[in-house]
């Protein structure tokens, strides 16, 4: 079939953008100076239950029913962490080292929140400054949110009674300056790797999330408000307590 061509590394033949010198594109998608940011709490501090390694992989699988109660910003801070956290800036500032592998270190990826039920946080739309280790408010004014996602995402009703949905993004050029065509194996293992971690952090905090990919892309891009070009929804996935 045609689209085998797609698991195979192409054999490259034109030269990159980092070749041609071009500057890095930007670790995470720019801000206005006087957005309304929220702070998160520090992986440092965060208590989790007691349960090993190998409890939250047995533990492991995807969770549709969810308990009317909400998430801490604790829990919160720590899923968020987990998923796309920072350790380190490293090569001068260009390049982050996560709690997640990415090719070439680049993570070209953006994570956005609906948050319904998340203590201290009013309902709405967010996106994750992982540099920052902040929430940066998009739009708390609008009503319907989770009910909207849920027909976005062809009336999958479980979706609407989650505390929090994440949805990650990708801005391919950043790891297309990099790699040039060969950059769409590691886009989409890298997703997947963000949302396996997902799965066992929830384990750690009594909540349970399932992935899905079952969504009209034209309808989730602007929900969210990117272009679908040059940022593109990839992935989403709904967490709730157990």
């Amino acid at each position: 079939m045609e689209y085998r061509k797609y698991l195979k590394n192409p054999v490259l033949e034109d030269e990159t953008d980092q070749m041609k010198g071009f500057p890095i594109p930007p670790i995470q998608k720019p801000y206005p100076e006087d957005a309304r940011l929220i702070d998160l709490i520090s992986h440092d501090s965060i208590k989790l239950d007691d349960i090993s390694l190998m409890q939250a992989i047995n533990n492991r699988e995807s969770r549709r029913k969810y308990l009317e109660a909400e998430l801490t910003i604790e829990e919160l801070s720590f899923l968020l962490w987990a998923t796309q956290g920072v350790k380190e800036l490293a090569r001068g500032g260009l390049v982050t080292k996560r709690t997640v592998p990415s090719g070439g270190a680049m993570h070209p990826y953006e994570t956005y929140l609906v948050v319904n039920n998340i203590e201290g946080l009013a309902p709405g739309l967010y996106r994750y400054l992982a540099v920052e280790h902040k929430l940066l408010v998009l739009d708390t004014n609008k009503t319907g949110l989770s009910e909207k996602l849920v027909e976005v995402c062809h009336g999958q009703a479980f979706i609407g009674k989650a505390s929090v949905v994440f949805i990650w993004t990708a801005r391919p050029y950043r790891l297309e300056w990099r790699y040039g065509e060969d950059s769409l194996k590691d886009i989409l293992m890298g997703v997947g790797h963000i949302c396996q971690n997902l799965y066992l952090a929830c384990e750690a905090i009594s909540t349970g999330t399932c992935a899905i990919v079952a969504y009209k892309q034209d309808e989730l891009d602007k929900f969210i408000g990117v272009d679908g070009e040059n940022e593109i929804t990839l992935y989403l996935a709904p967490v709730g307590k157990i």
